[in-house]
């Protein structure tokens, strides 16, 4: 008899870290199903082996369709890998409550609904990681991203919980941190910032902000989605991986800033890149 090949799944595997997770784990060995919006831009993952699932995860018939794929073609899923999410920028009172719940829908509980539908095979074999990207944002915060922060919060202490809780059926879940990384989501951040607010009230501030942003996350400026990757993998191979992985530009140094500086303090270097 063969081992079985065991089974991942990675969202939001059309381009940037998803696309370099699941590459990866398609070179560690594992069946890969790569699931995100745009199918047509994963045919490359499709030729290395990756099996594509059209998956918008704000749909709840969406998730339950990719999940019964999954479970009828494999039987299991060994590794979730909840990465699809997007960063929603701008002031709060200008962003309309309907997109505020959209972001939480794709970053928070999107992820979550997924999570509860694969937990019962993950329980039946008493093994599995899930793998939760959040980002260095989910514990430090910048201005005008008081929406992406606190969907990334939340996805934070969410997966802390739920670790506590899955931990007794042999299920572990690890959170990755990424700092700066060449993703694209500086140029959309900052585009649909100066769009929304560029004639308001904040508009001096929202111009500051997209400056900083184009800055920070212009081409050439981040690191490869492949070392996002790279901790992925390590973190799935290992037999006891930590909690939290921080990885890429800037991450252990503004986590650490955060965690050692007064609130007021660290005000003052965030507010400093908006001069």
């Amino acid at each position: 008899m063969t081992a079985r090949k065991k089974t991942a799944l990675v969202t939001g595997a059309s381009s940037g870290m998803g696309k370099e997770i699941a590459r990866r784990l398609l070179s560690d060995g594992y069946h890969v199903y790569a699931a995100a919006r745009q199918v047509e831009k994963m045919e490359d993952l499709q030729t290395l082996g990756a099996t594509l699932l059209r998956l918008d995860i704000s749909r709840e018939d969406d998730i339950h369709a990719a999940v019964d794929t999954i479970l009828r073609r494999s039987g299991t899923v060994d590794v979730l890998v909840n990465n699809a999410g997007f960063g929603l920028y701008g002031p709060v009172e200008e962003i309309p409550l309907d997109e505020a719940r959209y972001q939480f829908e794709v970053n928070l509980f999107g992820a979550a609904r997924l999570t509860q539908l694969i937990l019962p095979a993950m329980r039946a074999q008493r093994s599995g990681t899930i793998v939760n990207i959040t980002s260095m944002g989910g514990k430090i915060y910048s201005v005008l991203g008081a929406w992406y922060h606190a969907t990334k919060h939340a996805l934070e202490g969410w997966s802390d919980c739920l670790r506590l809780e899955v931990a007794q059926f042999g299920i572990r879940v690890v959170i990755v941190e990424p700092g700066v990384i060449e993703t694209g989501f500086g140029d959309a951040a900052s585009a649909n910032l100066l769009k929304r607010s560029a004639g308001g009230p904040y508009a001096k501030l929202a111009q500051a902000v997209a400056n900083s942003i184009a800055n920070t996350y212009g081409k050439g400026t981040g690191s490869p989605g492949t070392v996002i990757a790279d901790v992925v993998s390590k973190a799935v191979k290992a037999r006891k991986p930590k909690t939290r992985y921080a990885a890429g530009k800037y991450a252990a140094m503004l986590l650490g800033m955060r965690k050692w500086l007064s609130d007021r303090t660290f005000d003052s270097i965030i507010m400093s890149q908006t001069k």
